[in-house]
Parts: C-alpha cells; sequence; structure tokens
C-alpha cells in the first residue's frame, strides 16, 4: 500500500536552500504554488520538501536522507564537475554493507548520503 517517501527537512532561508538544490544539484521546485515558509523540490523520481526553521543551528541539526541511486559514478562526477563540496568524511567509496556511497551536507547541514547497490 505505501508507494513513496517525502523527506521534510529544516531549512533557515528558502532561497539559499533553493539555490543549492536546484543550481548545484539539479532539482527542480515542484508544483506552481509558491508558499512563502516551504520548498517542494523534485529531481526525477525524488522528492524533498523543507520547512522553514530560521532559528535552525546547523550544528545542531541531525536531517538526514538516504537517496538510492543508480550510475552512482556518474552522478558523482556531475557533483565534483558543479564543484559540490563532498562531505569531508563520505567520499564515493564501496561500503562493507554492499552499497557504493557518498554523502553530502547542504547549507542547514542536513546529510544526504547517496547508495547504490553494489
Amino acid at each position: 500500500m505505501l508507494i513513496s517517501v517525502h523527506p521534510k527537512l529544516p531549512m533557515r532561508n528558502k532561497l539559499v536552500t533553493h539555490q543549492y538544490y536546484v543550481d548545484k544539484l539539479g532539482f527542480k521546485v515542484l508544483g506552481s504554488a509558491e508558499y512563502p515558509a516551504y520548498l517542494m523540490l523534485e529531481k526525477e523520481n525524488i522528492e524533498l520538501h523543507f520547512f522553514l526553521f530560521p532559528e535552525l543551528v546547523p550544528e545542531e541539526n541531525y536531517g538526514q536522507v538516504y537517496i538510492r541511486v543508480n550510475r552512482i559514478d556518474d552522478f558523482y562526477q556531475t557533483l565534483l564537475d558543479n564543484k559540490v563540496r563532498i562531505h569531508p568524511n563520505g567520499f564515493l567509496e564501496n561500503k562493507p554493507w554492499g552499497q557504493r556511497e557518498f554523502s553530502l551536507l547542504d547549507p542547514d547541514n542536513n546529510l544526504l548520503t547517496f547508495g547504490e547497490i553494489i
């Protein structure tokens, strides 16, 4: 019965979040309605939602999303080409649990981990 999940992550500044996800990661705004305190983005089959939380302290944010991908090496290279900063402990590598993964931190310290089954 369950068909999809759309994580909701905190953002301090809607414009900064929009620019990072659209300009750096290639997401698009979902729908045509504009909400001052909410942002919905999509890329391929992934949908991420963001709620305004201006008081958020990034160092105290533990928002995390794990996103399954295919052709992870190509996607990783695209991000490197776009000068997207990879998490210092999250460079692309094979993990013992059978995933090839890498991670990013967005401007609000939300952890995005991308993984492909080896």
